[in-house]
């Protein structure tokens, strides 16, 4: 999204008009006429850093008051909430006695994380005005790279709104990838906000959010990897937040289960103990597990997700111990693991509504969370697989998925598991469907960051998520750029694309692509072997798919039918594939090994000939060199949004991305804004710990 540390702004507003908006390179100096006139400025995407504010004044005292957010319900005087003791934010001053021109460059430890608007007004009691000559942002994120666009990874389809959305998770996961000493200080502050804690080792280190709660969450990585993994490749963000967690984890002495455990599954106390030295070992729990914030809201027995989770630990660790050469533990957490689930659809599957129940005891509750990693996880056979993926749209409104454990609130997070387990059982077309309602809302929601993903909102289409939920009632304390909802950045890649790895490094990895409703998609990432990276084309009469792997790796080619039922015929680099085919469930596989470069043709009809060669077709595995990756031009479309009255509303973009590069990084978007106008109502007020020399008046506008 960007290239440089030091970046402008690009639009400016007033509180008064803030449909008018004007380019910043026209309109300097921007003049600030008396108490309390003031001026907004847009970056057009979420930012994050120090600012330094150039300025002249003249006619007597004053102050210059610097406030910040990162939705544009929340412009004005007061910034929005971040310091989590829900205090005031409030705002930065730079203060002037006399006539003149000076420099105002926030205090390090005064770094705003996160933000769009920057609201700079005026307070004095003198007939003052004050020109603002010039407006900066030293970007405060990704701190060791130069090149914030040099992402390891990328992904295109036709489908524009997808790409964005790819984009706009990759781009949160940069801006959570923050310098180690910029965490939020804790105590927190009751007024004012202070992020100067040192939070683990290193240079950089992968937190929760970029304006709050700059922390590390174990939770939140479970979504946030994988998807950094396929995009950004930022891995040195991920180790030192592993480090941290290793370094202040609870030892074995003290060891209690993740959550609470019923009664039912007092049996499983084996399992849980030894799955938490596998997580000790290997920290399965820290990198794959949801998060308590995610349930804190559950009753006390919450059984059937601390139970789906254990299962995923306890798999999850016997392939950790595989390829780590202990054969032993990894049979022993395999039985154990098969155990559990025996039990898991024995006491909490709800046969009558088809889906599993949120504990053994007699429960409505269906839960969203649960029952998506029940499909993700593979803990159900496919018949009650398909159910549980039919009966997940009884949550679905038109902005999203309702979470039934948290009920009128959207959970990005929880709908990340969602989309993943409706791929999972081949279900392409609700998760694509649930992506592009979710967040293609929020992305071209002009009252967002237009450029990342959220926390959570309400089914009503504001943004108070979890506001009676822990959040007291602070709607603006709510994360627009927060990694754990990057869900569909991973799913995409992984999907729809069809390109991951299944083992260390890469040795072995998979291309299993899903179709849906698209004509072309292409990607790839990097690893330490080097890329790896596939392309496909999709049209009535077949399909191609191109691809490039590291050398001496090996993997597998899972191919859909081209017709359902009917047997495709395969050629690869020209060569009728007839042997080792392996047809399952409409889909055919095909082992490829010693990596390269290579074509695969998979044609509508069976056929013994061989296709016809076309310009660009590989010829042979020797001497075909890779695919070049070509620039692509893309016009953005904003497909509909709808409004908290789910009426449709069209908003035309003015400012499309212009191509992709070879690299596949996007440059940076701007859209131009189509706000609702800001009610008085839900304006800031001017922050009380005004400096007290100004006593200033209320603002003029007012």
């Amino acid at each position: 999204m960007l290239a440089k540390r030091h970046i402008p702004k690009r639009k400016i507003l007033s509180l008064a008009r803030p449909n008018a908006t004007v380019d910043y390179q026209k309109s300097k100096p921007y003049t600030l006429n008396g108490n309390g006139s003031a001026v907004v400025f847009d970056f057009g995407i979420e930012v994050g850093g120090i600012v330094t504010l150039d300025y002249t004044s003249k006619g007597g005292s004053g102050a210059l008051g610097l406030a910040f957010s990162e939705a544009k319900n929340w412009i004005g005087e007061w910034s929005d909430s971040s310091n989590g003791a829900f205090g005031p934010d409030g705002a930065l001053y730079a203060n002037f006695t006399k006539d003149g021109s000076a420099s105002y460059v926030m205090p390090d430890k005064s770094l705003r994380g996160g933000f769009r608007y920057l609201t700079v007004f005026l307070v004095t009691e003198d007939q003052v005005s004050v020109d603002v000559d010039a407006v900066s942002l030293e970007i405060g994120f990704q701190p060791t790279w130069s090149n914030l666009r040099a992402y390891q990874g990328y992904f295109h389809s036709n489908d524009d709104l997808l790409n964005r959305i790819w984009y706009s998770g990759a781009y949160t996961l940069q801006t959570n990838a923050v310098p180690v000493n910029t965490g939020r200080q804790v105590p927190m502050l009751k007024k004012g906000w202070a992020n100067n804690a040192t939070m683990g080792p290193g240079d950089t280190i992968l937190v929760d959010g970029a304006k709050r709660d700059r922390a590390v969450w174990p939770g939140d990585m479970g979504v946030a990897v994988p998807a950094a993994f396929v995009s950004t490749g930022d891995l040195e963000s991920v180790k030192n937040a592993l480090q941290t967690m290793y370094d202040t984890q609870v030892l074995p002495k003290g060891y209690g289960l993740y959550l609470q455990q019923s009664r039912q599954f007092n049996r499983s106390a084996e399992c849980h103990r030894h799955a938490r030295l596998g997580q000790m070992a290997a920290g399965i729990q820290q990198q794959r597990s949801t998060d308590d914030a995610s349930t804190a809201h559950l009753p006390q027995d919450s059984s059937y997700l601390t139970n789906t989770r254990l299962y995923h630990t306890l798999t999850t660790g016997a392939q950790l111990a595989s390829w780590a050469g202990s054969s032993s533990l990894t049979d022993k957490w395999n039985a154990q693991a098969t155990d559990l689930v025996q039990s898991i659809n024995e006491y909490c599957w709800d046969d009558e509504y088809g889906a599993f129940k949120d504990n053994a005891t007699a429960t409505a509750l269906h839960p969203q969370d649960a029952n998506s990693l029940a499909l993700l996880y593979g803990i159900v056979d496919p018949d009650r697989a398909s159910r549980i993926s039919k009966n997940l749209l009884q949550n679905w409104t038109p902005i999203g998925a309702e979470t039934p454990e948290l009920p009128n609130n959207i959970s990005p997070f929880i709908s990340s598991f969602e989309i993943q387990g409706h791929f999972k059982i081949g279900q392409t077309a609700r998760a694509l469907e649930l992506i592009r309602r979710s967040w293609g809302w929020y992305l071209n929601n002009p009252n967002g960051t237009e450029s990342t993903v959220i926390e959570g909102y309400l089914v009503d289409g504001s943004f108070g998520y979890r506001s009676d939920r822990g959040y007291s009632h602070d709607p603006s304390y709510v994360s627009h750029a927060h990694g754990w909802s990057a869900g569909p950045t991973n799913a995409l890649t992984t999907y729809v694309l069809g390109l991951s790895i299944t083992s260390p490094r890469g040795l072995t990895w998979k291309i299993a692509p899903q179709f849906g409703d698209l004509k072309t998609v292409e990607g790839g990432f990097t690893t330490s072997l080097g890329k790896f990276q596939a392309s496909w084309d999709k049209s009535p009469d077949g399909y191609t798919l191109q691809f490039s792997v590291p050398p001496g790796t090996k993997g597998n080619l899972t191919l859909p039918y081209v017709r359902s039922s009917e047997k495709p015929s395969i050629t690869i680099d020209g060569n009728n594939i007839n042997k080792g085919v392996y047809y399952v469930d409409d889909t055919a596989t095909v082992t490829v090994s010693g990596g390269g470069s290579h074509r695969v043709l998979v044609p509508r009809k069976q056929t013994s000939k061989s296709p016809t060669t076309t310009k660009g077709n590989l010829k042979s595995r020797e001497s075909t060199p890779p695919p070049s990756q070509p620039k692509i031009a893309v016009n953005l479309q904003h497909p509909p949004i709808r409004n908290p009255k789910h009426q449709t509303t069209q908003h035309q973009n003015h400012n499309a991305t212009p191509n992709i590069n070879n690299a596949g990084h996007t440059p940076a978007r701007l859209h131009t804004m189509h706000p609702t106008p800001i009610p008085p109502s839900n304006r800031r007020n001017p922050d009380p710990s005004t400096p007290a020399k100004h006593n200033p008046r209320p603002p003029l506008y007012t």
